[in-house]
């Protein structure tokens, strides 16, 4: 059986519930599309998507979801006949990660020069940060289906995102552990972007509600390249948490054992996308038994798992960031269709038509949605991932979160899933 059926199914459906969110996003960008389409003049030639997603490194177990929904998407576009008469290039490239900083901007660069008009990835927003100038500068459209850090709200008009920032990943966190009776909260949290972003919302939001961070304040994180996380464990246990959150990738595998051992329950144990991830050949069962994660995006539903298994062309442990990443590459094409035109500037200018910022009829598909709009007509696209359409920080206006947990073989459960509208200032 495919690895995700054990994913695709925990405990009942917790009734979706709009979030009350305080974070504010920064930046100005103008998305605003024409109701034309977009630029006079623009290539019609072959559109060539280019992607820098994590095929190596501390990321890699989300490469091949993000990869097959890539993949997923283009074999759709291109069986319902291309985009403007022509089929769609995919070009893959490796993002890795912040530890190998030099990957990512040399595939962007590499990208770039083969004539991409659009870019999806990276996964990680710390690796994003390290390339998207180059991108943007190029008028080159980038599409992240996983970044999460507010810093990237509004960062140019060039970029955009199918993840909802962390405003809602950590309210909705946090939220799960106040409800689960926790008030004093020990953050292990590495320092970059992702983690410093997420771990401030968190921090927010539980001290709103009258609880304290025991330990991971401003000032208490932990070193991205280190490799012993020893005095990090002690000094959060010795605050005598009720839980505590662990905001890392790969660096998990090294600190979970060491958090067991210095008695911890995992049943107190909360995670993020960044590691809520199946550990089943890295720990004991039953190791992780009781310990929760969350990860953005609705539930995939099962014809839609098997469809990215397909294009993948064997079983995938994780969905993670494979619908946003399906996502991405729809709303690429159909900006282009919208557009006429598959130059960068010209999809930039109707990225937020095509998601149903201005409106228009809902549509699935490339093939139902192109059809619309090839008889003049608006579209809302529906995302497979739950998004919302663009707002004017590019973010997606509205998003689920869904909530995993851990079962004895140390695999994560889909369990629920809340809904919440981002905010845009």
């Amino acid at each position: 059986m495919a690895r995700w059926n054990t994913i695709a199914r925990g405990g009942a459906v917790l009734a979706a519930a709009s979030l009350a969110l305080a974070a504010c996003s920064s930046g100005d960008a103008d998305t605003e599309a024409s109701a034309s389409g977009g630029s006079e003049g623009g290539s019609t030639e072959a559109l060539k998507i280019g992607t820098v997603l994590p095929l190596t490194g501390s990321l890699a177990f989300l490469g091949p979801p993000e990869v097959a929904g890539v993949d997923l998407a283009a074999n759709e576009i291109n069986d319902a006949g291309g985009v403007l008469g022509n089929p769609v290039e995919i070009i893959h490239e490796d993002s890795s990660d912040t530890q190998q900083a030099n990957i990512a901007p040399q595939s962007a660069q590499k990208l770039v020069s083969d004539g991409v008009s659009a870019i999806v990835g990276a996964a990680s927003s710390a690796v994003t940060l390290n390339f998207i100038d180059d991108v943007v500068a190029a008028e080159v459209v980038q599409v992240s289906p996983a970044n999460t850090a507010t810093a990237l709200s509004g960062y140019s008009e060039f970029f955009f995102r199918t993840a909802p920032p962390d405003s809602v990943q950590g309210n909705a966190l946090a939220n799960l552990i106040l409800e689960d009776g926790h008030q004093n909260i020990g953050v292990l949290v590495f320092n970059e972007d992702y983690g410093t972003g997420l771990r401030d919302v968190i921090k927010s939001t539980v001290e709103a509600e009258g609880g304290t961070i025991t330990y991971g304040n401003p000032g208490e994180e932990f070193d991205p390249a280190a490799t012993n996380f020893t005095a990090e464990v002690e000094a959060v246990m010795a605050t005598d948490p009720d839980a505590l959150v662990l905001i890392a990738f790969d660096q998990t595998k090294q600190i979970i054992p060491e958090l067991l051992s210095a008695g911890l329950d995992p049943a107190t144990l909360y995670m993020t996308d960044g590691n809520t991830a199946d550990y089943s050949a890295d720990f004991d069962a039953g190791a992780l038994e009781g310990a929760q994660g969350t990860i953005p995006g609705a539930q995939a539903s099962d014809d839609f798992a098997m469809r990215l298994e397909e294009a993948y062309g064997e079983p995938l442990d994780s969905l993670a960031y494979g619908p946003e990443s399906y996502d991405a590459t729809m709303l690429i094409a159909l900006a282009a269709v919208h557009a006429g035109a598959t130059d960068g500037p010209s999809i930039q200018s109707s990225m937020a038509a095509v998601s149903g910022a201005t409106g228009g009829t809902e549509c699935t598909g490339f093939e139902e949605c192109a059809g619309l709009l090839e008889d003049g007509e608006e579209i809302n696209y529906q995302a497979v991932s739950g998004v919302g359409p663009f707002n004017e920080q590019n973010d997606p206006s509205a998003a689920y979160v869904g909530v995993y947990s851990y079962d004895g073989s140390n695999v994560q459960n889909w369990v629920s899933e809340v809904f919440g509208e981002v905010p845009t200032s």
